[in-house]
């Protein structure tokens, strides 16, 4: 999908077509488990800052030192951190995407998941969750896990600096439904079960997490992390500063 999108967007390497003419869009289709199915044009993992939401722009101010972009896609933020400079590793799951991220100029990256790379010797300063990607943490039973595993890999006075939404301004019915379904079933409201697809594609299903900052604190009992502070200037997005103890 990051490919097709990058080859729409720039006209390098073959392009989906509609009628074998007409670029085609590049959509990323976002099923949940209660049957809402969502599309998205895939064209925002390649923005170019002019294109990025504020919160993006006072998240990259609030980075310092060495800089691990968990998720970074195709590298919409690990590129700009690197032209502004900063020392910054790519990671993500999915080889198409680096691939791609690679093609742009992102010069440091790592095809693998958080969990097994916490095994490695590198140590950041700042970590690095945007474009929502506050919803790694996926619930309770997931968020020690990974934040144990950011913890092996952090300097002294390491901080997490995160994207989230709030879920809760919504009047819509279908999304007001599932937060009482997820209620009922022991989970958070906005604890998402999703996959995603493009054309003949699929992920596995996965937890997401749309949380409140106020939902956000009680996940960091017991961890190294503490909630440092919360910029919600773009209700109902807002970025989230967790920085390391002991």
């Amino acid at each position: 999908m990051v490919t097709d999108a990058y080859a729409v967007r720039t006209g390098i390497g073959p392009r989906p077509l509609a009628g074998g003419r007409v670029p085609r869009p590049v959509i990323e289709v976002i099923e949940r488990d209660d049957g809402l199915i969502n599309g998205a044009p895939a064209d925002h993992y390649l923005a170019e800052p002019a294109e990025w939401q504020p919160h993006d722009h006072r998240a990259l101010r609030l980075c310092r030192g060495h800089v691990l972009d968990i998720g970074c896609g195709a590298g919409r933020v690990a590129i700009e951190l690197q032209r502004r400079g900063v020392a910054v590793t790519g990671l993500d799951t999915s080889p198409g995407a680096v691939a791609v991220a690679r093609r742009r100029g992102l010069r440091d990256t790592v095809v693998t998941t958080v969990d097994e790379y916490a095994r490695a010797t590198a140590r950041y300063d700042t970590f690095l969750l945007l474009g929502n990607n506050l919803g790694l943490i996926e619930g309770a039973d997931r968020a020690p896990v990974l934040l144990a595993a950011l913890a092996s890999l952090a300097n002294p006075g390491a901080r997490i600096v995160a994207q989230g939404t709030d879920p809760y301004g919504t009047t819509d019915p279908v999304h007001l439904g599932y937060h009482e379904r997820n209620r009922s079933r022991g989970r958070l409201g906005g604890q998402l079960r999703l996959r995603l697809r493009y054309r003949l594609l699929a992920t596995d299903w996965f937890d997401y997490l749309v949380c409140s900052p106020a939902e956000l604190e009680p996940l960091l009992a017991g961890t190294r992390w503490r909630l440092k502070s919360i910029d919600d200037k773009d209700h109902p997005y807002y970025l989230a500063v967790m920085e390391l103890t002991g």
